[in-house]
């Protein structure tokens, strides 16, 4: 599988878009390698209304659609934690289930992840074991 990513950078309206093909190895290490707590102290020096975006870096799989993002924030202690976005086609009920069901693209988000998670999360997603994903997302 290749992958194309994003970055959502806290003082820029626009999103960086790097649409060339990386592997899922590469997947990991740039979200393993990107400075989030740096990101995070700049985003604190910034002005509230200039404030655009949290650190994020949102992965999508060029073959099926399919997207996981980690955003970085600050819990009630101030350290560092994430939430985990995960965009996928999933059956939804039209009408309450009167006219059946069908499939569209839905983001399901969680809290309170810590780094070293997030980066298991990911990684199950680059290996394509998306079960494992989707039980974040039941609870």
């Amino acid at each position: 599988m290749t992958y194309k990513y994003s970055i959502c950078h806290p003082e820029k309206e626009n999103i960086e878009y790097l649409n060339k093909p990386i592997s899922g190895n590469e997947v990991r290490k740039i979200a393993e390698n990107y400075p989030w707590i740096e990101k995070l102290k700049f985003s604190d020096s910034l002005k509230p209304e200039s404030i655009h975006y949290s650190p994020s870096l949102d992965f999508t799989c060029i073959e099926n659609g399919k997207s996981f993002c980690l955003t970085a924030n600050y819990d009630k202690n101030q350290n560092l934690e994430f939430s985990l976005w995960y965009n996928r086609p999933k059956k939804v009920k039209v009408l309450f289930g009167l006219l059946g069901e069908k499939e569209k693209m839905v983001v399901d988000d969680v809290w309170g992840f810590s780094l070293e998670k997030s980066l298991t999360y990911l990684e199950h997603f680059v290996n394509g074991n998306h079960s494992m994903i989707e039980r974040l997302y039941k609870k």
